[in-house]
Parts: C-alpha cells; structure tokens; sequence
C-alpha cells in the first residue's frame, strides 16, 4: 500500500511567543494562534517556516536574555 499524496493546503500560524505550526487553510487557526498570510501545500509551507524561524527560543526569553546582556 502506498501513501496517499497530501493536497491539503495549509497556512502558517504563529503565536505570541513567535513560534510557528501550519494549520489547515480551511479552518481558523487555535485560539492563541494567527494567520502568517503565507500558504501552499505542506512542504511549501515547512520551508518557509525554516526560512524564518531562525531563533528557536520563545520571544519571552529573547527578550529576558537581551535584558540581561547575553
């Protein structure tokens, strides 16, 4: 049996924290969560996201570390 070939378009959400998911274009994102404008299917979606999200940690902690000089 072979896997089926996912057409689902997504789009990228991001939440307060700058963190990113996709969530089907379909439906409205969780609470907490909003739309990016950016959409396509899932792969085209995951490179965006690593295009930029190029700081891993919560903006919470970017934040705290710059204060404190790090």
């Amino acid at each position: 049996m072979h896997e089926q070939e996912d057409n689902t378009i997504y789009t990228v959400v991001v939440n307060h924290e700058e963190q990113y998911s996709i969530w089907p274009a379909d439906r409205e994102p969780p609470l907490g969560w909003q739309s990016t404008g950016f959409s396509g299917l899932k792969s085209q979606c995951l490179d965006y996201i690593k295009e930029v999200w190029t700081d891993m940690r919560p903006k919470s902690l970017r934040e705290a570390m710059a204060r404190e000089g790090r």
